[in-house]
């Protein structure tokens, strides 16, 4: 397979993937309410989906080191095109229930299937770029969906969803027909597979990964939820203000995992780079206590996004590096541990943000601290797995 060819697909492929979830996002809360959903429920409405994530992102990931990277990503693809129409033509509140709950289940297939596409079709030595790649074009899409669906929101609040479909068959048609197989045909490979537990992944010095990237996702998931109101508090920002700062924050990490990524890991090495991410991220932290302008939310919220942006892509590249079990099934379970930081998170923030506003980000300085000590538990424990 042409790495530099299948890349910028693959490139494609998620940025689409991204931009048709990103839309929904500032609609989906008003939607809701106008089908009579309160409070609590429009939290469980957000939270389902995230838990068929955690439930079946290792099952999806197994499944593609079995039959194959392409058919598990056409699955998931189709999954989120199905969930976005039937929202876009829901006229009861258990509609969009319905709706998440099968996007969910189907769509965990993609970020795990496409960052095993990736260990598959690079060398050990450009991994780290190309999970930058992966990186980047789901910043971008986070960055260009809310935009989108925003302002095709004012014409009819269904609108973003039928463009959320159509974005996602358009995805469905690149991958059908531009994106080859990746995953090698090979019996004893597929008798293995079989035969070995889905945590298999879950095993030795990798384990303190999955729950270092636990650790980030809940960090990043508990500043988001709570941040609007910390800056409406702080600096007197409202809502638009906030979308251009998420903004320029997505961009500057865009930039970084596509840009420097490859670069930084072939010169230091992933651990290098999850250990400076993690840093610069409880940098972040601590400055955004500081927030009281547009500009200083900008900056600081961006020194932010540019560490804790570098970190998940290295984790994920230096995870298929050292797993015993298949690409699919540590990508798999890797993501599974970011949707249970994405489920704890917001609540987790909530509770703190309750207490004292500025707890969501101390906690937050306190959280990448115990990152950087796990990270130091991994390196000790593969030191120790090498010399023996």
């Amino acid at each position: 397979m042409e790495t530099k060819r299948a890349l910028p697909i693959l490139f494609l492929v998620m940025f689409l993937v991204m931009i048709g979830f990103g839309i929904i996002i500032p609609v989906l809360p008003f939607y809701a309410e106008e089908l009579g959903a309160d409070t609590f429920q429009l939290g469980l409405l957000m939270a389902v989906y995230s838990l068929m994530q955690l439930i079946f992102a290792p099952f999806w990931g197994r499944l593609s080191d079995r039959i194959g990277r392409k058919p598990v990503m056409l699955i998931g693809i189709a999954g989120l095109a199905l969930s976005f129409f039937i929202q876009a033509m829901a006229t009861e509140l258990w509609m969009l229930f319905a709706a998440r709950i099968i996007g969910g289940l189907l769509s965990s297939a993609n970020m795990p299937t496409a960052m095993a596409y990736v260990a598959d079709i690079t060398t050990p030595e450009n991994r780290g770029k190309g999970m930058g790649i992966i990186g980047a074009a789901v910043g971008l899409g986070f960055v260009f969906g809310p935009a989108i669906g925003g302002i095709f929101s004012k014409n009819s609040m269904s609108m973003p969803f039928y463009l959320a479909g159509f974005s996602s068959i358009l995805t469905l048609i690149l991958v059908f027909f531009l994106l080859k197989e990746t995953l090698k045909k090979n019996t004893e490979n597929a008798t293995a597979e079989k035969r070995q537990s889905l945590w298999q992944s879950f095993s030795g010095p990798s384990s303190v990964l999955f729950i270092l990237q636990l650790f980030i996702s809940l960090s990043l998931s508990g500043l988001e939820a709570t941040f609007a109101y910390f800056a409406a508090k702080k600096a007197g920002l409202n809502a638009t203000d906030l979308g251009y700062i998420f903004m320029i924050m997505g961009f500057a990490g865009a930039m970084v995992q596509g840009g420097l990524m490859g670069k930084l890991t072939k010169k230091y090495g992933e651990g290098s780079v999850i250990q400076g991410g993690i840093i610069v991220s409880a940098i972040g932290f601590g400055l955004i206590l500081l927030v009281n302008s547009f500009s200083t939310a900008a900056i600081f919220l961006t020194i932010f996004g540019i560490g804790n942006g570098v970190i998940r892509p290295s984790v994920s590249s230096l995870l298929t590096k050292t797993t015993t079990a298949g690409h699919g099934s540590a990508t798999g379970l890797l993501s599974s541990f970011d949707s249970l930081g994405r489920i704890v998170g917001p609540p987790l923030g909530g509770w703190l943000f309750s207490l004292s506003i500025g707890l969501p980000y101390i906690s937050g300085v306190i959280i990448s601290v115990l990152a950087f000590v796990l990270y130091q538990v991994y390196r000790s424990k593969a030191l120790i797995l090498k010399t023996n």
